[in-house]
């Protein structure tokens, strides 16, 4: 009951395109979501923007500079017995150097539509839909939260 009086957690996750193919990372299994795929990014801290989060969350995890990224998708999940999040989901449109795993179990670039074969976080699950129904391109509206 308290949960839903609280703010949600504010995360955001980069979407990275190449060759048609998007980067998914899976959790390693001493992790909350053990063994659970993902799109890398991570908390906003306090006051942190969003795009400063994200450049800081790939750096960490991917090792990479983010130089440009756009907002694509928005909206709250709450994960059952957990925390209700809001999920911000960034196209990254520009970056400097290779991706490399540094801190899930491992990383690998998917066709859109091999996305839905991996075991993939609860709240990641409506951005995937919204990549199948755009036939695999970075959907270009913002969807706002229902």
């Amino acid at each position: 009951m308290e949960q839903a009086n609280q703010r949600p957690i504010r995360v955001v996750a980069g979407l990275i395109f190449h060759d048609r193919r998007l980067l998914a990372c899976q959790r390693h299994a001493g992790a909350t979501f053990p063994l659970k795929w993902e799109f890398p990014g991570g908390k906003v801290e306090n006051g942190e923007s969003d795009l400063d989060a994200l450049r800081r969350e790939l750096k960490e995890e991917l090792g990479i500079d983010v130089h440009d990224a756009e907002l694509i998708s928005a909206y709250e999940h709450s994960y059952n017995g957990g925390p209700r999040v809001s999920l911000c989901f960034y196209n990254v449109k520009s970056f400097h150097g290779e991706a490399t795993n540094l801190v899930f179990q491992q990383i690998s670039w998917e066709k859109v539509t091999d996305l839905g074969s991996l075991d993939f976080l609860e709240g990641d699950r409506r951005l995937i839909e919204q990549l199948l129904a755009s036939d695999g391109e970075a959907p270009s509206d913002v969807e706002r939260g229902r």
